[in-house]
């Protein structure tokens, strides 16, 4: 009887795998999503919003998370490959600890049985696809912490057109400044190899510095930091970023009144080249934003 059960416990965990979260898995963390997804549960965020998210703020985006009550989203204190250029993907997470030898035997043998190959670091990236940004939680490390080099960049770049997002180093950062369709942020460059580190999740819930990331968060990486924005949000949240900009483009000098919210309207619908939202969600938050303003948790909101 025991053997029987050890044998299923061993099928088991050969079919589900411990590393990478499984579709269950990833539909308990993501329940509240109802868009499309990926063949493994990841919420899949349309391109369109990948795109619009370049031309919103991050602070604009931060204010409604937290009127939303998601207060652990944002991180800053970068180096980048590319500082001066905003980039954007829907969040695969990675999760890496410092190597232990027992640890270390029972993920090389799952990779052995899933027929994974080279370095763990390179079993995120072959995980990655078109619009996805590497997430990566290295907790910190920077000397021997260094999750890529020019080859594993190239990788990314080929499968992402993004980037990457490292709380941990990287190498070849010169090399990696020269490969297309790349950008990251990291904690700091160094010339060692990658050691003693090894992987412990894919595609898990993670935490950077201060904001926890889920898969399929919309990752908004700008000059001064990074934002994750909850899948299930980012549509509201770029709306209401862009209704934000609108507003200025109208009139920056505040002091809203309903007549000036109507005559917003009128100026939209006079420049519908403007929009990037549809008129029926514009139509909902002007009708929104003539409601009086609720105190946001954790303290108050307001203009800055």
């Amino acid at each position: 009887m025991k053997k029987i059960a050890l044998t299923t416990l061993i099928a088991c965990a050969m079919t589900f795998g411990q590393i990478k979260q499984t579709k269950e898995q990833m539909m308990f963390y993501t329940s509240e999503w109802s868009g499309d997804r990926f063949s493994d549960g990841r919420p899949k965020v349309p391109d369109s919003l990948l795109v619009r998210a370049l031309d919103v703020s991050i602070e604009d985006v931060w204010d409604y998370l937290r009127s939303q009550g998601y207060t652990n989203q944002f991180e800053g204190g970068w180096k980048a490959l590319h500082i001066e250029k905003p980039f954007a993907g829907r969040a695969l997470t990675a999760q890496f600890m410092p190597q232990r030898p027992d640890m270390r035997s029972a993920v090389a043998a799952e990779g052995k049985n899933e027929g994974r190959v080279s370095g763990t670091n390179s079993w995120v990236i072959n995980e990655l696809q078109m619009g996805d940004t590497m997430v990566a939680d290295g907790y910190g490390k920077i000397i021997e912490g260094t999750l890529i080099g020019s080859n594993l960049g190239s990788g990314i770049a080929a499968h992402t057109h993004s980037g990457f997002i490292f709380d941990a180093g990287i190498r070849d950062a010169e090399e990696n400044r020269e490969i297309a369709n790349l950008n990251g942020f990291y904690r700091g460059y160094d010339p060692s190899a990658w050691a003693q580190m090894q992987l412990t999740g894919i595609n898990v819930p993670i935490r950077i510095g201060r904001a926890i990331v889920l898969p399929g968060d919309l990752v908004l990486a700008k000059q001064d930091g990074v934002i994750f924005i909850p899948a299930t949000l980012a549509t509201a949240a770029i709306n209401k970023a862009e209704f934000t900009n609108l507003q200025d483009a109208f009139n920056f000098e505040g002091g809203w009144t309903a007549e000036k919210y109507a005559a917003l309207g009128k100026w939209v619908d006079a420049h519908p080249e403007k929009l990037k939202m549809t008129r029926a969600e514009f139509a909902a938050l002007l009708a929104q934003a003539t409601q009086p303003r609720r105190t946001p948790p954790g303290g108050r909101g307001g203009p800055h």
